[in-house]
């Protein structure tokens, strides 16, 4: 029996108890899914919509792939009611990451991985007019729903006994959506960083992957323009706490609220919530 729980602690290594402070819910760590495992998650978001004060929702279903321990693959489609009345399929993404630094400790280890994703999107970009020119609410490029573009970069993730500490660095190319073009004044490039930080809070004392864990996470997330434009150039940093439960080491659900700690970039949205479920299947393909 002790043996058979060693090795399915093993098998669920990223996804599982060992590591679930590493399961971040604004971004991804270095950390792989275990290899031969499939991913199935639905991910709501709400945003406050600066330019007219109503509400969005934007409804995101992702299919994830351990294709082996280094390379995993995400694939993502975009709904929302964001840019209209009613609802519309807004496009898609595919996501991949390649870790290519392990160094493994007792309770510690230390992960860096390479990442790239690109969108396609079929979603106009809303002008408004300004007192004596067209100008554009929101300079704030997003390849999550909103627009079109690449996006690569590299993530480095420290696991320490309860707390897992991780940074990314990246940088995004903006493309035209499928219908409408970048207006000119619209940023082409930028650059992201991201600082997180996650706690294992349950269980106390670790006693069968059955245990429901609780996480408790704080992240901040920015963005700098690099854009020829006045308009579109700036900064923004935001927080987004989070709180994460995980159920038999295979489903989670997350909440988490996002919100600008400083900047001056104009954007449709300063602030949002998100809930995620997901759930994880292992060893999908036998090997023969």
């Amino acid at each position: 029996m002790k043996r058979w729980l060693i090795t399915v602690m093993t098998l669920l290594g990223f996804t599982g108890i060992v590591s679930a402070q590493e399961l971040y819910v604004n971004t991804e760590p270095a950390s792989n899914m275990p290899a031969n495992s499939l991913g199935i998650r639905l991910t709501g978001k709400t945003m406050n919509m600066d330019y007219d004060g109503s509400t969005a929702v934007r409804l995101e279903p992702e299919v994830m792939w351990g294709i082996n321990k280094k390379l995993m693959v995400h694939l993502a489609g975009y709904t929302s009611n964001m840019m209209q009345a009613g609802w519309k399929v807004e496009g898609g993404s595919i996501y991949a990451k390649y870790r290519f630094l392990s160094q493994d400790q007792q309770h510690a280890h230390f992960r860096m991985a390479a990442y790239v994703k690109g969108s396609l999107i079929n979603n106009p970009f809303m002008p408004v007019m300004g007192d004596s020119h067209m100008s554009y609410v929101n300079a704030d490029g997003d390849l999550d729903g909103n627009n079109s573009g690449v996006t690569g970069g590299i993530i480095a993730t420290q696991l320490l006994h309860k707390l897992a500490l991780s940074g990314t660095a990246g940088y995004s190319r903006y493309l035209n959506n499928t219908r409408d073009n970048l207006p000119p004044d619209f940023p082409r490039n930028a650059i992201n960083y991201s600082f997180s930080a996650g706690y294992l809070v349950l269980p106390v004392k670790y006693k069968s992957y059955k245990q429901t864990n609780l996480n408790l996470y704080v992240e901040f997330l920015g963005k700098t323009n690099v854009a020829d434009a006045e308009q579109a150039r700036g900064s923004y940093l935001d927080i987004a706490p989070a709180v994460q439960l995980i159920f038999n080491s295979t489903t989670r659900l997350d909440f988490s609220y996002r919100t600008q700690l400083a900047g001056n970039m104009p954007r449709n949205m300063y602030n949002s919530c998100l809930i995620r479920l997901e759930h994880n299947i292992f060893n999908i393909i036998k090997k023969r």
